[in-house]
């Protein structure tokens, strides 16, 4: 059997693939990111050497999906099962425990570098017909780092014959700095809640009020959370989920006006080479959980028609 190595050192190869390591000189001091081959995931990522996301190390898969891309849809569809014109189709069932199709289905991909300079990287990837599936997209994901952040743009193609479904979401765990998870005040203008039964999918819609209000702030060491919401754009058209330290320090994730839902999911068990710690994924999506059957946020892509929408991470001046 043949392992994979690197040829030079004999080192195991990173279970992630390929380290893109990117940098750029900003007017708030020096950007630094690292976004893996596999899953394209979001690694690391710095700002005048302040962590904005919760990293893991070269030498580890991305834990709880930290920092992947989620496509052709993002969390669940419920028994990997929706309808196609009548008939059922039966996805790869991927969250075993919960009986659900979780995540797209590039979540193990590697990816294909599609282009790549000192700041930026676009990579690619192929969602091909398989179980449950008969579609063929072309995807792309860019990481462009700005003076105080990095912003994201994905894209897709239909190469396919027949119209295609398609929604996207996003992984990243959000940090402020040094600062300890459970200290943060985390606001989000959160409109809608998505109810879920105990497999986590959805069963209806209610406000977003009481203990789904994020509108004032609430401080992250007293939630647990792995919700989904709708979200309300602040009035230049764009959703802000702000993350502020005791101290007045912020990271925000942004997200445009195609990117309506948000999911936040609390875990005190990330793992860190100093031990578990609490972490909170901040997930902007196009669409919430089983969209394949609600239609809810979905969007059709004709023969040949693309798609393009854009988020990001900053730490506000």
């Amino acid at each position: 059997m043949t392992t994979t190595h690197d040829q030079a050192t004999h080192h195991p190869a990173p279970p992630t693939g390929t380290q893109h390591s990117l940098r750029h000189d900003g007017a708030h001091g020096t950007v630094e990111a690292t976004i893996t081959a596999v899953a394209a995931s979001l690694r690391s990522l710095t700002v005048d050497g302040h962590d904005l996301v919760q990293g893991y190390v070269e030498s580890s898969t991305a834990p709880f999906g930290c920092g992947i891309v989620l496509a052709p849809w993002p969390n669940r569809v419920r028994d990997g099962v929706w309808m196609l014109d009548g008939a059922a189709q039966q996805l790869d069932i991927t969250e075993v425990d919960k009986n659900n199709a979780i995540h797209g289905l590039l979540r193990n991909t590697t990816y294909q570098l599609v282009e790549r300079s000192d700041d930026a990287v676009t990579l690619g990837a192929a969602v091909v017909p398989q179980h449950g599936w008969p579609f063929h997209l072309w995807t792309t994901v860019e990481y462009r780092l700005t003076g105080n952040g990095v912003r994201v743009t994905h894209s897709a193609t239909n190469l396919g014959a027949q119209s295609a479904p398609l929604a996207v979401g996003t992984h990243p765990f959000i940090r402020v700095g040094a600062h300890p998870v459970d200290s943060l005040t985390i606001t989000a203008r959160t409109v809608e809640h998505v109810m879920v039964d105990d497999r986590l999918n959805p069963v209806g819609m209610e406000p977003a009020t009481g203990l789904w209000n994020l509108s004032e702030g609430r401080v992250v060491g007293e939630l647990a959370l792995d919700d989904a919401f709708r979200v309300q754009p602040d009035p230049d058209g764009v959703i802000r989920t702000v993350l502020a330290a005791p101290d007045g320090t912020e990271t925000e994730v942004w997200q445009d006006g195609d990117w309506e839902w948000l999911q936040l999911f609390i875990t005190r068990i990330f793992p860190t080479a100093d031990g578990p710690v609490t972490a909170i994924a901040v997930e902007p999506m196009t669409a919430p959980a089983d969209a394949l059957n609600s239609g809810a946020g979905l969007r059709w892509l004709a023969p040949g028609a693309s798609w393009s929408g854009s988020w990001g991470i900053c730490r506000p001046a």
